[in-house]
């Protein structure tokens, strides 16, 4: 394991630091930072209202970059957004959902065959082009089995997890989940990686955080442009926090973990500015989906004014927060509507690069350049679709939602206490059985109504005229719509992480079971 402490850390800045006297190379290509946070909601920051106000260094990103309130993800669930983020696509043109069942949201759980696509290009592999050197830190999640892995898809370096730190299980049934550095594993969560599952405590963020100064450090002192994917896990439950911070918030566990996320950020932003290169590097910030209400009040966030949360094509399960950060290019203390999502980050950062899109497959990503850089406020009326699976849920247009299916989750899954919508229920909108609306889709004003809970009626002037704007739209979308071969539908307990690659050299290998693959059972 490649860990440095503090001092050593500060010592070796202190030299780089004085070495780097000179204006950084590649000015035309500057260091690209994407920061994803995992079940982290919209309403977690003190920026966005939040009212404990614990993350200082969030909210100086915001005052000194921009912030982005209508910035979405691509899909309500943790694989399938990393997935539209790394490509540019949508889940279901790069395969990342499944058709075992109408409208269910599918990730990829250590039991699941598939993962991301050969004929998939992912961002770090067009960066290349120009000599980035990429490197991911924390989860992966786009499939465990070596073909999926990072350093197959484009990265340099790895450090992290390919799977969700669930557990701790029963090695003879399902194994702990690995922990990676590059191509080998290192240990296991709940092994060799510690986490407390009755305090809460773990060092893993701090490792994290060491682990992305590390690579800057080594990068900026070759001269390297780079691409850093910065994916902490903490905000998931089982969430977790180092004792440092553990008892901190007054939000319990889960704003003991938003406090050590934000000091991380703190200090990836200090570390740039002690090298000099915060002028050539852009750094954006977001999460992969809404908070997770149902692991909620004590390890789940907020969504601030909006309906529902995590799983959802509701506004709490699609709408994050999102701040881009630029010192020198990017006007600070500013604020812009753009209707923007995750899928753009892979398109923004191949302008940055000065690297021409793939021309061989749609993208669903646009360049946010112009915006970001204030040479336009907005960029065209673009829509943002929300998919659930293999449908399209609801579209947005300028201030309008439309809702064409609904649902929340089902009966038997709500009656066993599994809930996506606390509190929130709102007759005919949050239904426990899938919903059709397609002949008459319920609409909302979401700058009236940001939590859905007042649909505009069909009788209204304002209704039909909305109608009439979002349905050719709707109409071209599902007519060039070209689905890719869903890679979730396939699950095999043979497949789990019982024997990664390094596990022989820390005597960490077990026995797979005998192959009986079944079709996954997604119950969202």
């Amino acid at each position: 394991m490649r860990l440095m402490s503090a001092v050593t850390f500060t010592l070796l800045s202190v030299v780089i630091c004085c070495s780097l006297t000179e204006k950084p190379p590649n000015a035309s290509n500057p260091n690209i930072i994407i920061m994803l946070m995992d079940d982290m909601g919209w309403g977690d920051l003190g920026v966005f209202g939040q009212p404990s106000k614990e993350t200082p260094n969030l909210d100086a990103m915001a005052a000194q970059g921009m912030l982005l309130p209508n910035f979405y993800t691509a899909n309500p669930l943790c694989s399938p957004s990393r997935a539209a983020l790394l490509t540019g696509r949508l889940p279901v043109r790069n395969g990342f959902y499944t058709t075992n069942g109408h409208a269910r949201n599918a990730y990829t759980p250590q039991e699941i065959v598939g993962g991301i696509s050969k004929d998939e290009i992912l961002l770090p592999q067009m960066l290349k082009k120009k000599g980035y050197v990429s490197k991911i830190v924390g989860k992966w999640h786009l499939g465990h089995r070596p073909q999926y892995l990072p350093l197959k898809n484009g990265f340099d370096e790895w450090f992290g997890a390919p799977n969700c730190h669930f557990g701790p299980f029963n090695d003879g049934v399902r194994p702990n989940i690995p922990v990676y550095n590059n191509s080998e594993m290192l240990g296991r969560y709940y092994e060799e990686f510690a986490i407390n599952r009755k305090t809460g405590e773990s060092n893993l963020t701090q490792i994290y955080l060491m682990e992305g100064l590390d690579f800057i450090l080594r990068q900026t002192k070759d001269r390297q442009p780079f691409f850093l994917y910065w994916a902490p896990d903490a905000t998931h439950a089982p969430v977790y926090a180092s004792k440092r911070f553990l008892g901190k918030s007054q939000r319990g566990r889960y704003g003991d973990a938003v406090m050590e996320l934000d000091y991380s950020v703190g200090q990836i932003l200090s570390w740039l500015r002690t090298f000099g290169i915060e002028n050539n590097t852009f750094v954006f910030f977001t999460s992969d989906n809404g908070a997770a209400l149902m692991s909620g009040p004590k390890e789940g966030g907020s969504n601030g004014p909006f309906l529902c949360g995590k799983e959802t094509t509701f506004e709490g399960g699609m709408r994050e927060p999102a701040i881009a950060w630029w010192p020198g290019h990017i006007k600070e203390g500013s604020v812009n509507f753009q209707l923007a999502n995750v899928m753009d980050l892979f398109t923004t950062s191949l302008a940055l690069a000065g690297i021409n899109p793939p021309d061989d497959r749609i993208l669903d990503g646009l360049d946010l350049t112009p915006v970001l850089l204030n040479r336009s406020h907005t960029l065209q009326n673009r829509p943002i679709f929300y998919y659930r699976g293999n449908e399209l849920m609801a579209v947005r247009l300028g201030q309008y939602k439309a809702h064409y299916w609904t649902w929340s989750n089902s009966w038997e899954e709500f009656r066993k206490g599994v809930n996506f919508c606390p509190g929130q229920e709102v007759p005919n909108v949050t239904t426990h059985e899938q919903k059709e609306h397609t002949q008459q889709p319920i609409i909302f004003h979401l700058g009236r109504d940001p939590g859905e809970k007042f649909p505009i009626s069909v009788l209204t002037k304002e209704y039909q005229d909305v109608l009439s704007m979002i349905s050719p739209i709707v109409e071209q979308h599902k007519k060039t719509m070209v689905p890719g071969i869903p890679q979730l539908n396939m699950c095999d307990m043979a497949v789990m992480n019982w024997a990664p690659a390094g596990c022989e050299k820390l005597g960490k290998c077990l026995k797979a079971p005998k192959s009986e693959p079944w079709k996954c059972d997604w119950p969202h």
